[in-house]
């Protein structure tokens, strides 16, 4: 059996193996994280979290730390979980397939809900158009 394989077949075996709860819960806390800081965001008037991270450079390495400041706690977790699962079942650790469970758990429900949440939070607001947009006066508004 070649690696990918083993890594697969390991994968779906967590779903109905001990321990499967995380599957729910961990994803459940990382989204309640990201709808939570969705909102800071959103009241504070900052643009969606993942597009900002991704398209701004200058502040990137500080808008990721207080992501992870966030979301850390509930990766660790999954990290242990995941540990704790590997060596009940296997008597080993695949530090890879460890890493794949605990991101896909905990960091991709929070950047999935987190711009999202943003999103609709300034909607309902009535603030869906960015404060700097927001206050240019169109040059067509003229009175005549």
């Amino acid at each position: 059996m070649g690696v990918l394989e083993r890594i697969l077949e390991n994968l779906i075996a967590r779903l109905d193996g001990p321990l499967h709860f995380r599957f729910v819960f961990q994803p459940l806390v990382a989204t309640i994280l990201g709808v939570v800081d969705g909102v800071k965001d959103a009241r504070a008037g900052k643009p969606a979290y993942f597009w900002a991270v991704l398209s701004t450079h200058k502040s990137r390495g500080e808008l990721v730390g207080k992501g992870w400041r966030s979301i850390g706690k509930v990766f660790i977790f999954a990290i242990i979980l995941d540990s704790v699962y590997q060596m009940e079942v296997h008597s080993t650790i695949y530090v890879g397939e460890l890493l794949i469970v605990a991101f896909a758990l905990a960091i991709v429900p929070y950047l999935i809900v987190r711009g999202p949440a943003n999103r609709i939070v300034r909607l309902f607001r009535g603030h869906a158009v960015s404060p700097k947009i927001a206050d240019v006066t169109p040059r067509h508004s003229r009175k005549t």
